[in-house]
């Protein structure tokens, strides 16, 4: 450990050398009430900027041992301090001066949603809070002086500002730790009452726009119906009120544009816990719903579809099917499926993105195309079977078909963004429009042995003369794969794209970032042809749970990281393209 002041004499030794004079400056260093670390220094002043920590204990920063006592109040409190330190940093970045990305000091934006990141983390030992920061240079010269100032002026105030707890509003810190005490009371709620999610009255659903996930400012609150509304004591906010819906299969209807699939994204988002004044704040959904949607074209290795497809014309074996290229009603059986294998207690689906064939056939088709000729078993005969006997509900959102009623447990219609419980309504019309009974074939709950194996070595000539390989016959090796980000949509690995469009509940470019080293750290060290999919994945969850991500890091961990459910990380591997 070096003083600050041992860093200060080393900056001005290095003023005006070439720019990778700056790494000469890696290690930590002791200042008045914490330590800065410099863990990685950038190539050039156009390269990734340096990777940055602050650590400050727990007697410097001050807070209440309440706020941090448990995993939940940890990750809340580490929210907290990431948005405070963002507001501080904005006022400082490029305020320095110098070449490409000189002066830049940046950190975690946080959305709506209050993730686990690396962009701070509390531990019993302390604070840890990890940013980048654009060395400052004139061309390739070190311009040590603007650093200087970055680290001798800015972030001391930076620090000060956003970790110290006598200088943050005491009350609103205590009000998003009771907060999330509360969303976590309603989630156990959830289970005691045998209900799949919870709106509380008075939620703002709605969102500014397309392009904003921030609450959309004089629209219609929303406000429970009586035959649906429950109340729950919560131990901070005292009595609330909401709608609770209850296990089974729960349609969500009405005409268009009255707020079926606003409340049906409410209801996928509510899986995380949200901050104060989004207008969802209470809105709680089962940690463990999936949204699922027909993704044409995507990739699909060895999953036991057959409850829902059979008998192709092609005698392909869909107990154990593969494709490289899958339909909207093969996507979606292969979604189901696998939302089954990790976990899911809840799936949740809308019409509008749903594959046509897949969820159900009226009776007019069934008529001209006879059972023996259709392949699927629409989803509409195995919604009731996979709630009865493999305990999963269904919120499924309806606009045109209305087969659905039959199935339905509850329904509610959307009029003007108020929900109604037509349920009894709807029962007394089906028996005035009575469904073709179709008999599906025996449930039986998919089995899973996917075995995971390494990409194939690129084909030709393995070794020149020599016993070398040559540059374009040379196979790609895992250890050497490099992860690119490309947004929240999906990445790169080695040679291959990822796409993760069309995963709705990852809602965090930084999720997706984890995934890409997850997937990198699966590929060097797990995948052996022996593991299956999902003993990799839990194995994976497992360490998570249990070290964090330190256990990705190569010797440090940086800013930029954002904890994935597992969910999305069986959705991730599950569209990796394998052998």
């Amino acid at each position: 450990m070096q003083s600050a002041d041992q860093l200060q004499d080393m900056l001005r030794s290095i003023n005006r050398k070439s720019y990778p004079a700056y790494k000469s400056l890696k290690g930590a260093y002791q200042f008045k009430k914490y330590i800065l670390s410099i863990d990685h220094v950038q190539g050039d002043p156009f390269a990734s900027p340096s990777h940055i920590s602050v650590k400050i204990s727990h007697k410097e920063a001050g807070f209440p041992t309440a706020y941090y006592k448990d995993k939940l109040t940890r990750i809340t409190l580490a929210d907290y301090l990431t948005r405070q330190f963002e507001q501080q940093v904005n006022r400082y970045t490029f305020r320095a001066k110098g070449s490409g990305k000189s002066g830049l000091i940046s950190v975690t934006r946080c959305g709506q949603e209050v993730l686990e990141r690396t962009a701070c983390e509390i531990t019993d030992k302390g604070i840890t809070a990890r940013f980048f920061v654009g060395f400052p240079a004139n061309g390739r010269t070190i311009n040590a002086g603007e650093l200087e100032k970055i680290f001798f002026e800015f972030l001391p105030v930076c620090v000060e500002k956003a970790f110290i707890f006598r200088n943050l509003s005491g009350k609103d810190l205590e009000n998003t730790i009771f907060l999330a005490e509360d969303q976590a009371y309603i989630r156990d709620e959830l289970k005691k009452r045998s209900l799949v999610a919870f709106v509380n009255d008075g939620a703002i659903l709605p969102r500014e726009s397309g392009i904003s996930s921030r609450p959309m400012k004089n629209c219609v609150a929303f406000m429970s119906p009586d035959s649906l509304r429950v109340t729950m004591e919560l131990p901070h906010k005292g009595k609330i009120t909401g709608l609770g819906l209850p296990k089974g299969i729960t349609l969500i209807v009405g005409g268009g544009y009255h707020g079926k699939s606003t409340l049906l994204n409410a209801l996928e988002l509510g899986v995380y816990n949200h901050i104060q004044g989004d207008g969802r704040e209470y809105v709680i959904t089962d940690s463990t719903a999936q949204k699922l949607r027909s993704e044409d074209g995507r990739f699909v290795k060895d999953v036991d579809i057959s409850l829902f497809i059979n008998d192709l014309p092609n005698k392909k074996n869909t107990s154990c099917f593969s494709t490289e290229d899958a339909s909207g009603s093969t996507s979606q059986a292969a979604g189901i499926v696998e939302g089954m294998e990790s976990g899911s207690h809840v799936f949740l689906l809308d019409e509008d993105t749903s594959a046509t064939n897949f969820m159900v056939r009226d009776a007019f088709m069934q008529r001209v195309i006879s059972r023996e000729k259709e392949p699927i078993t629409p989803f509409l005969e195995r919604a009731r079977d996979l709630y009865e006997k493999a305990g999963i509900s269904t919120i499924l959102v309806a606009g045109s078909s209305g087969a659905f009623f039959h199935i339905a447990d509850t329904v509610i219609q959307m009029d003007n963004y108020s929900p109604v419980d037509i349920t009894r309504k709807a029962r007394e019309l089906c028996r005035d429009y009575p469904l073709n009974e179709n008999k599906a074939a025996e449930f039986k709950t998919p089995k899973s042995y996917r075995i995971m194996s390494k990409n194939a070595p690129v084909k030709g000539p393995k070794k020149d003369y020599y016993g070398h390989f040559k540059p374009q016959d040379k196979p790609e090796r895992s250890e050497r794969l490099k992860v690119k980000v490309h947004g929240r949509d999906g990445f790169s690995i080695g040679k291959q794209d990822v796409d993760l469009r069309y995963i709705e509940q990852l809602i965090d470019s930084e999720q997706t970032q984890t995934l890409g080293v997850l997937l990198k750290y699966a590929v060097e060290k797990l995948i052996d042809g022996k593991r299956t999919l999902a003993e990799i994945v839990e194995l994976l969850c497992d360490k998570l749970e249990k070290e964090g991500l330190s256990f990705l890091s190569d010797g440090y961990i940086s800013c930029g990281y954002a904890m994935p459910r597992k969910q999305e990380i069986y959705a991730c591997f599950n569209r990796y393209r394998r052998p």
